[in-house]
């Protein structure tokens, strides 16, 4: 099987979309992806953006549930050169410590 050379970037409306063409919450989908759903929630929200392996994943998902995204050259680097770091990736795909929750807690 050939790798794709192009891997598409997922951005907070496109993961939402694959989230409800799946028909799943966003704790279903967490628990089918093995993240948790703050993550997923903060991926369809802008905050992070998925990337390494998740971000594969998803696209491999996307594939296999017959999801139509966009692999053009735009729909890449659009983010990233248009807010220049402004939206971070996702710290990993493993669950935080409490003291990194507890860290990544607002204050009130």
């Amino acid at each position: 099987m050939a790798r794709r050379k192009v891997e598409y970037r997922w951005d907070a409306e496109s993961i939402r979309a694959l989230r409800k063409h799946m028909g799943l919450t966003q704790q279903q989908m967490s628990e089918e992806l093995g993240t948790r759903q703050q993550t997923i929630s903060e991926w369809e929200t802008g905050m992070y953006r998925p990337r390494g392996g998740i971000n594969r994943l998803l696209t491999i998902v996307a594939e296999q549930v017959g999801f139509e995204y966009s692999t053009s050259a735009e729909a890449l680097s659009s983010d990233d050169e248009a807010e220049d770091g402004e939206v971070e990736e996702a710290p990993g795909d493993v669950e935080d410590t409490e003291e990194e929750q507890s860290a990544q807690m607002p204050e009130s």
